[in-house]
């Protein structure tokens, strides 16, 4: 088990140094150079719970994607909770996608090849790097300093 850790890791740091690209157009501190931010992971994920809207929780959702993508549990908890969401929405060809998702993030943290900056939504590519958008960028901000 430590050793497939380890393996998981090497990968994602060579999937890291060959997505300079998607890190270099974000406009936040790139979140690959950062240790895991519990805190923030934490804060998106009460704060998506607690919205009183659907649209508020998956901004919060959003960005608790981007800030967990690169650790396997927080990466499958965000998109098992978007996987909530649209069911109880009953936004079937979210909930077809977040399915799709949720079977593609082992393969994607074993192989290493985690689209950045990408929000998780079935509406974007699921392999696509992206910049983070300004309001995702906020959240961010705003959940690494509460």
């Amino acid at each position: 088990m430590v050793a497939g850790l380890c393996c998981i890791k090497r990968v994602s740091s060579w999937a890291i140094a060959n997505q300079k690209e998607a890190i270099l157009t974000t406009p936040i501190e790139p979140l690959a150079d950062r240790a895991f931010e519990r805190g923030a992971y934490a804060n998106l994920m009460q704060w998506a719970k607690d919205a009183n809207t659907a649209d508020r929780a998956w901004l919060y959702l959003e960005a608790a994607h981007i800030v967990g993508q690169l650790h396997f549990k927080p990466h499958l908890e965000t998109h098992l909770k978007m996987m909530g969401l649209s069911l109880r929405t009953r936004d079937w060809p979210e909930a077809g996608g977040q399915l799709l998702r949720l079977a593609l993030v082992p393969m994607g943290h074993l192989s290493g090849r985690l689209p950045l900056g990408n929000p998780g939504r079935s509406r974007v590519s699921a392999f696509k790097p992206m910049a983070v958008r300004p309001e995702l960028a906020e959240l961010i901000a705003r959940a690494r300093g509460h």
